[in-house]
């Protein structure tokens, strides 16, 4: 008797020791089941952002521009004396440099910057001899650019508007400030824009008004290198993503 009654307290013991210790292994396996989506949510947030900044950084494309590679001409119309009469001027800008950057979904958050060293700036056109385009270019040098005082010419884009016409095909207007001769003037430059896996070729023309800066038609002295008031710059830029 004396051992049932010692079993029945031990099976006692036994239940009661179940019955309190399952409530607090459900109770801990809930809280693990719900306190985990809610952990590991701040992680999953914070990878969804990490990616779109990614993707908003990777909109932006940066290229440099590679002048050995590229054309920039300014085109004086005839209006020489002498020989050089009826002879159109073709002055190459030979050293520059710059950064374009673009967005391609959108085009109102592209760029331009471009520095062009003016003592770099000579005549290339093939109607002169070499004699001739010597004369030309200490004229340019000593009377018209002057780039022991103005050596830079600068322009810095304000604002792009335009459309892209194709894939990777754009038609731009990139409005900004050009500084040329000391001068500091607004122009719009009409931009056609490729790209070409990691390559921008950018494409087009804009005319100045030379009174505008400042520059001067002729020298005192010669008078060999004249033109006109309005001067047509055409360029083919190619740059390379950085």
């Amino acid at each position: 008797m004396k051992l049932l009654n010692l079993f029945m307290v031990g099976l006692a013991i036994v239940i009661i020791t179940v019955l309190a210790v399952t409530p607090i292994g459900n109770s801990n396996r809930k809280s693990s089941v719900t306190s985990g989506p809610d952990e590991s949510s701040e992680p999953n947030q914070a990878a969804s952002n990490l990616d779109l900044s990614r993707a908003s950084g990777a909109a932006t494309q940066r290229y440099r521009l590679d002048d050995s590679q590229s054309k920039f001409i300014a085109h004086a119309d005839a209006g020489g004396l002498l020989w050089f009469k009826g002879h159109d001027h073709l002055i190459a800008v030979r050293d520059f440099s710059g950064e374009a950057q673009l967005a391609p979904d959108s085009i109102t958050a592209a760029s331009l910057e471009f520095t062009a060293k003016t003592e770099s700036m000579v005549e290339t056109s093939s109607v002169f001899t070499e004699p001739q385009k010597q004369i030309i270019n200490k004229e340019l040098r000593e009377i018209v650019l002057e780039p022991s005082k103005y050596p830079d010419i600068v322009f810095r884009s304000t604002s792009v508007t335009g459309k892209a016409t194709s894939a990777n095909h754009y038609d731009l207007n990139i409005t900004g400030n050009l500084t040329l001769h000391g001068v500091t003037r607004q122009i719009k430059i009409p931009t056609t824009v490729v790209l070409t896996g990691r390559e921008l070729r950018g494409t087009g023309e804009f005319s100045i008004d030379r009174s505008d800066f400042n520059v001067k038609a002729t020298s005192a002295f010669h008078g060999l290198v004249r033109v006109r008031d309005k001067v047509k710059f055409t360029f083919d830029i190619v740059g390379h993503q950085i």
